[in-house]
């Protein structure tokens, strides 16, 4: 029993030795530092416009934001001007168009508008970068009777004539052929090859020419015949969409001498003459529109290939890309649902070779009502 008390004493005696000594060796580690939290960098405050801004106008106080935007100082570029720096910003002119909510930078500034200008065209600083402005033929029916004014969008459609061709002469076909007279060695004459081609039949040296055809077989009388075609091969045409949701830079002319930058059409707001009768308007028959480089070397191969342009007027906000089928007489007549009309052993008269637009003649006019 005594035993037993014995061993309980040294296992607490060992117990709070251990203790002592734990306590002793955290009390002399050292004490790691606490790392510091790094306070927030103030928010830089750039100046926005407030409204849309056109080129060479002035910048006033109504025309920028009065919330500022707050930035990250790591994000404010040395181009940004500061909200204390307004005064460098006011009674600036605008180099080019500013949107509505884009912050001001320093390039988009000039002291007046005859910097704009010393700088090229003004119209120039409306085709945003990687893009150019190419002008195109028009007609009142290949712009939407006029309707593709300035900074239209526009889609562009291209009608070609094909022909088929002989590839060593790149002449259309069917080719010519020709009978050959005379070739090889004349007697009586000097050792030469002589061949005679000519359009006249009759005589050494003449021949026919024809157009090439192909030899058929007569059902009916079971003989070969050579037929040949009645007329020039017709050119089969195809229309497809070239280009999509192009902007529109200017219709009609530019004017030379025009000042702030504005372009006006000639023509287009000339002085009555004498007499008070105003001028007829000048109709434009140009349409700049701005496209990118290689759609410009398309369209300029198209105009000098006298492929006609056609102009499809959309709508402003609308920035969506279609795939087109080309329309092709086959395309028509599948998608439309239009039969070829049978040979009948009857026929309307008068007879209509042509389509011509419908008239009323005089004697079936409705006379008007007194």
């Amino acid at each position: 029993m005594r035993r037993g008390r014995i061993f309980i004493y040294l296992a607490l005696i060992l117990l709070v030795a251990l203790a002592a000594v734990f306590l002793i060796m955290k009390k002399n580690q050292p004490v790691e530092p606490t790392a510091e939290v790094p306070e927030a960098a103030p928010l830089v405050h750039v100046i926005v416009a407030g409204q849309n801004i056109n080129q060479g106008e002035p910048i006033t106080m109504d025309k920028l934001d009065t919330e500022t935007v707050a930035l990250p100082p790591d994000k404010v570029a040395s181009v940004m001007f500061r909200a204390e720096e307004i005064d460098q910003v006011l009674n600036q002119v605008a180099k080019y168009p500013i949107p509505q909510g884009v912050l001001i930078t320093r390039p988009m500034l000039a002291g007046s508008a005859s910097e704009i200008l010393t700088a090229g065209p003004p119209v120039a600083s409306k085709i945003p970068p990687g893009m150019t402005a190419i002008a195109v033929p028009i007609t009142r029916l290949s712009s939407v009777a006029y309707g593709v004014m300035d900074g239209a969008h526009v889609n562009v459609i291209a009608c070609f004539l094909f022909v088929d061709v002989d590839p060593s002469f790149q002449s259309a076909l069917p080719d010519n052929i020709v009978t050959v007279s005379g070739a090889g060695f004349v007697e009586g004459k000097p050792p030469i090859l002589t061949a005679g081609v000519g359009e006249t039949g009759g005589g050494e040296g003449g021949g026919v020419t024809a157009p090439q055809g192909r030899a058929e077989m007569d059902q009916s009388l079971q003989q070969p015949f050579y037929v040949v075609p009645s007329e020039q091969q017709r050119p089969r045409q195809v229309c497809q969409m070239i280009v999509q949701d192009v902007v529109v830079l200017h219709l009609g002319d530019f004017s030379q001498t025009s000042e702030g930058g504005q372009n006006t059409e000639e023509g287009e707001g000339a002085p009555p003459a004498e007499g008070g009768e105003e001028t007829a308007s000048v109709k434009p028959d140009l349409v700049s529109l701005i496209v990118s480089p290689q759609d410009a070397i398309t369209l300029t191969y198209l105009m000098y290939s006298n492929a006609k342009l056609n102009l499809t007027l959309r709508r402003t906000d609308d920035a969506s890309l279609m795939n087109t089928e080309a329309a092709t007489l086959q395309y028509v007549l599948s998608q439309y649902a239009i039969p070829v009309p049978a040979k009948l052993p009857y026929a309307m008269e008068p007879r209509v070779d042509q389509l011509r637009e419908p008239f009323l003649p005089n004697d079936m006019m409705v006379a008007p009502q007194q």
